[in-house]
């Protein structure tokens, strides 16, 4: 589960950054433009979107899909 949220997250945000205008000012050979794209893909709004597609998708979020983790391993995994 962990790996999969997380495989999800980053194809998330992968869809999120501006990829083509940081590769356009790399190709431009702008590399102050570049650096300065690629600092703020850091602050942008990830995980309000991670957030709202949780709640879209009926999954939970937070550290409420953890205790769910739990209940499994507890009721079907370590009764194996």
């Amino acid at each position: 589960i962990i790996g999969v949220r997380n495989a999800r997250k980053a194809l998330l945000k992968a869809c999120l950054d501006p990829v083509k205008t940081i590769r356009d000012a790399e190709l431009r050979g702008d590399y102050t433009a570049r650096l300065a794209l690629l600092e703020e893909t850091k602050s942008l709004p990830f995980a309000a979107v991670w957030r709202y597609y949780c709640w879209k998708n009926g999954i939970a979020e937070g550290g409420q899909w953890l205790e769910e983790i739990r209940k499994y391993e507890e009721n079907i995994t370590f009764k194996r």
